[in-house]
């Protein structure tokens, strides 16, 4: 058999075409995509310095004045709670004085109210005296 070796050439001739056109075809697709990672981290690099930067800065400040104005309240809110707490200790001493006070002279006053009944009851009865009554 006789073998006919053109064929095989002009086939494996075109096999290595193609792979060196697909082989410039990568380093061509390699050389674009670095490019444009260059470029793209150039944009991002002026975009972080015109605007994120100085965007940061003031949010930077804004959360120092939150902080200061946090701590502020937080001070505040203990003092006014300590001036409450001082302010319902001293109306319970008041309240519990006054309590006292009031009990005490009712106390005093329904004695002298039972004192002046008992005197009154005893003016206005006739009966004997429970001494008297049992000797008769």
């Amino acid at each position: 058999m006789v073998m006919d070796l053109q064929t095989t050439n002009w086939l494996l001739a075109v096999i290595a075409v193609a792979s060196a056109v697909q082989m410039l075809a990568i380093i061509g697709a390699g050389i674009a995509g670095f490019r444009m990672y260059r470029q793209v981290t150039a944009t991002l690099a002026d975009l972080e310095t015109r605007h994120v930067a100085p965007l940061r800065q003031q949010v930077d400040r804004i959360l120092d004045d939150v902080h200061g104005i946090t701590a502020r309240v937080s001070h505040r809110t203990e003092r006014v709670d300590h001036a409450i707490s001082d302010t319902i200790e001293r109306v319970d001493e008041t309240k519990e004085r006054v309590k006292h006070s009031v009990r005490e002279q009712v106390w005093r006053a329904t004695g002298v109210i039972r004192g002046i009944r008992a005197v009154i009851a005893s003016l206005l009865t006739t009966e004997p005296p429970v001494e008297a009554r049992g000797r008769v």
